[in-house]
């Protein structure tokens, strides 16, 4: 029972780790890059796994992936009571983690790197992924491991799309709920302790990354440098523009 539902965890914990980080990079940067009408409201509406009870945000997937979706009817795809539909259910509860620190990550990026990139004729791509990313990449790693602890957790809406088969459906969090049901206390024991060390292990490389981060930064980007320190980041950066270097390079 404890290595079925340790490997399930884990299977399911990759594939919605594959999703979290896809999803939430890309909308992460759109949200810190774009500004247009209704923002808040987005932003509001991607937040909402957050505080909604997971039974409330199972039920919406219920409707998603269940008979009468698009998913179901139009693309023939039945992902309810799979693996598949657990490890959705735990990328749509972790995703506001790694989306709110993509966002904050990239938004806090020193915007006179970026703009001497583009004076020396980079692309926004170019930039994004020489310059942006590299420099904001502590805080897109702590919102990733952020995400994925909150998703091996998850319990409520993982039971309502994917129920609690064992073999098939059945995650550690759903097995140590059977567990203590059945009143079988010393299995539950070892699953806990199983869980809490992987949470513990994530938590303490978040703290990690945030430890290495240097101090103060965001205060520092926020007030105008003075001249003679804007050209000395044109100039610093103008003597490694051919080949471009990373941001963090460029830091240094």
């Amino acid at each position: 029972m404890i290595w079925q539902s340790s490997i399930l965890s884990l299977q399911v914990t990759v594939l919605a780790s594959v999703l979290i980080l896809i999803i939430g990079l890309s909308v992460g940067i759109f949200l810190a890059r774009k500004k247009f009408p209704g923002q808040i409201f987005v932003s509001t509406l991607l937040n909402l796994p957050l505080v909604l009870p997971p039974s409330v945000v199972g039920y919406f997937l219920l409707l998603a992936l269940g008979r009468g979706s698009p998913i179901k009817e139009w693309l023939g795809i039945d992902l309810l009571f799979t693996w598949q539909a657990a490890a959705i259910a735990s990328a749509v509860v972790a995703l506001p983690l790694m989306v709110e620190s993509t966002r904050a990550a990239i938004a806090n990026v020193n915007p006179e790197l970026e703009a001497a990139a583009r004076t020396l004729g980079s692309t926004e791509r170019e930039v994004l992924r020489r310059i942006t990313i590299p420099v904001a990449y502590r805080g897109i790693l702590a919102g990733f491991g952020l995400s994925v602890a909150r998703g091996l957790g998850e319990f409520g809406a993982t039971l309502m799309v994917a129920g609690s088969i064992p073999g098939r459906t059945q995650t550690l969090p759903l097995a140590i709920y059977d567990a203590v049901q059945m009143q079988r206390y010393g299995l539950a024991n070892v699953m806990v302790l199983i869980m809490t060390t992987i949470a513990f292990a994530l938590l303490w490389w978040v703290r990690h990354l945030e430890a290495q981060h240097p101090q103060n930064r965001t205060q520092r980007q926020r007030q105008p440098q003075p001249e003679k320190s804007r050209h000395e980041t044109h100039r610093r950066y103008s003597k490694t523009a051919s080949p471009l270097r990373s941001g963090s390079e460029l830091l240094r």
